[in-house]
């Protein structure tokens, strides 16, 4: 077995891996219930990869994320830090040899679980041992009114990440930063997150966390890292990153850089809009010299992208935008733990299997060195029948990565996508054979071809968990399925109505990247490097020389050049 261990570092990124988490536990809930979809049963999945047995002092038997996540002390609402598994008394107050005075305790009250976060203690409680897999239970009459107050109050009270986490964290997985004495608000760029936060003084006890999880695995694939580099926490990634470049040479890294639609806010003043263009290019030229592909994600405004058409997102809610995210990195991740297939086994289930670094490389060293990734997403994917079909699945992917060009044609273009749950000829479940060979047609009869495409197929869709948020239009099924006439009703769905999708999500390597670069190559250029630049001083203060923002101009350079050889990059002594 090939394992991964996830790291999540930063607000937004937590939020997203909240929800993929819960797509992990309802794979999990679906494959042990016995009158479940059978396509949940037999999905070929190797949950495995990503979860690590364990077992409680008590002999309880646990199964939770292979996982480190880092946040804000006081991001975690009413979950402790040390997880679900171990029940710890509170200890007494230590005893002060030196004082001989009145001594008082002040001590606040725990935060309160929300409806969501009771029943799923309620449920737990019905159980002999912990459940990692609660499936929501939808199907029970007596509990449709309370899910349905469940789900009205996450969709408008969610104020943390795990105010809709249905999972069992192991103590070692979550890492809350404190003393930094500073809101989200204050910590919003890589020059203020480098001084508050020292790796030297602190990092130690984060590496101890990867270490445990990383020693414990048979034979490491990579690590999944989710960043929210939209502000200080890039830094701290970044010390992160450059850790494990040094204890872990040989595991390759998979980064999400992730920001949520309020990072892109209008700033009032000429300096705050020079700080963020600022943040963006450094943030990013080092993030991206510390993995082996990074993939930007995040729009300014998902209700008017694409993806508006079938899903009605609220852009000022993470928990809307980041379940979105979330999905697309179910779908993208698929591949990484789907059972090898032999030349006698059954590949009815899915197609396409390969690990981490297989990614990597296929993105990053086809003909030239391109670290940075586009992903797109369509959700829910099409049917994958007819004409219409090959035109609607290319044209129904929605870019997740900004400011990017669109049709744009790159000769050396390298793709690999994954497309699971599709509905094929008369409303079933499309087999593998079918799925490949609509996709095989798609881009033969495309205007714009990539050099190479990579395919990935699974009959498993993606699962609607309790805690997912009403974004589905009304044109949606219940199994993701289009329909031709709008239920009637609600105009908004969510887990009651919409139990699974079909997924289709894309990694691509091509030049319409460039915009994306070379915007922050000339930002830091011109407000950084060059004769004059109006922030100098200011990333002086954040601990730059000049001659380190030069590096990273020249290495975003290089990167540009590679994507489009015909591109002049004009250097700072033109």
């Amino acid at each position: 077995m090939k394992e991964i261990v996830t790291i999540q570092v930063g607000g937004f990124a937590n939020f997203i891996g909240s929800h993929f988490w819960n797509f992990q536990d309802e794979l999990l809930g679906l494959a042990a219930d016995p009158y479940g979809d059978p396509v949940f049963k037999n999905h070929s999945l190797n949950m495995d990869v990503l979860y690590r047995s364990g077992e409680t002092q008590q002999g309880t038997l646990t199964y939770s994320p292979r996982l480190v996540s880092v946040d804000f002390q006081g991001s975690l609402g009413s979950m402790s830090s040390r997880g679900s598994f171990y029940n710890e008394a509170t200890s007494a107050p230590p005893d002060v040899v030196t004082w001989t005075g009145n001594v008082s305790t002040h001590a606040a009250e725990p935060r309160r679980r929300n409806l969501f976060l009771q029943r799923l203690n309620e449920e737990e409680q019905e159980n002999s041992t912990p459940v990692n897999n609660i499936s929501g239970g939808r199907n029970d009459p007596q509990r449709e009114i309370h899910d349905e107050d469940i789900v009205d109050y996450l969709d408008n009270g969610v104020e943390y990440w795990t105010d809709f986490s249905k999972v069992h964290y192991h103590p070692q997985s979550l890492y809350e930063l404190g003393g930094l004495w500073m809101d989200s608000q204050q910590f919003d760029s890589y020059g203020v997150g480098r001084d508050a936060f020292s790796w030297d003084l602190r990092g130690e006890e984060i590496s101890e966390r990867l270490r445990f999880f990383v020693e414990e695995c048979d034979h490491i694939q990579g690590i999944q890292f989710i960043v929210d580099d939209s502000g200080g926490f890039s830094s701290v990634a970044a010390d992160f990153l450059e850790n494990i470049a040094d204890e872990y040479r040989n595991t390759p890294v998979l980064l999400y850089a992730v920001r949520d639609p309020g990072s892109y806010a209008i700033h009032k003043s000429q300096k705050q809009a020079i700080s963020k263009n600022l943040h963006d290019a450094i943030s990013f030229s080092r993030l991206s010299s510390l993995c082996k592909l990074i993939v930007p994600i995040g729009l300014p405004s998902l209700s008017r992208s694409k993806a508006s058409a079938l899903l009605c997102i609220e852009d000022q809610k993470p928990y809307h935008c980041s379940a979105v995210y979330a999905a697309a990195l179910h779908s993208i991740s698929l591949p990484f733990r789907m059972e090898a297939l032999g030349p006698s086994a059954d590949s009815r289930n899915v197609l396409g299997a390969f690990d981490v670094n297989s990614i990597v490389q296929m993105l990053s060293g086809q003909g030239r060195k391109n670290m940075v990734a586009i992903m797109d997403v369509a959700m829910p994917a099409p049917f994958m029948i007819g004409r219409q079909a090959e035109q609607s699945l290319l044209r129904n992917l929605q870019p997740l990565t900004p400011e990017i060009a669109e049709d744009v044609e790159d000769l050396q273009a390298v793709e690999s996508m994954t497309i699971h749950g599709a509905f094929g000829t008369g409303g079933h479940r499309a087999p593998i054979s079918e799925v490949k060979d609509m996709v095989h047609a798609a881009y033969e009869n495309a205007i714009t071809r990539p050099k190479f495409c990579n395919l990935s197929v699974a009959l498993c869709p993606l699962p609607i968990p309790l805690p997912f948020p009403k974004i589905f239009r009304s044109v949606v099924g219940q199994h993701g399925e289009l329909l031709g006439t709008p239920v009637n009703g609600s105009p908004l769905r969510g887990s009651l109505d919409v139990h699974s999708i079909p997924m289709a999500g894309r990694l691509r390597s091509s030049s319409a990247v460039l915009p994306f670069l070379e915007n922050r190559l000339g930002n830091l250029r011109k407000f950084g490097t060059q004769q004059g630049a109006v922030g100098a001083e200011l990333v002086r203060r954040w601990g730059f020389e000049k001659d380190e923002l030069e590096d990273m101009g020249e290495t975003l350079s290089t990167v540009v050049r590679e994507l489009d050889p015909h591109l002049q990059v004009s250097s700072d002594s033109d």
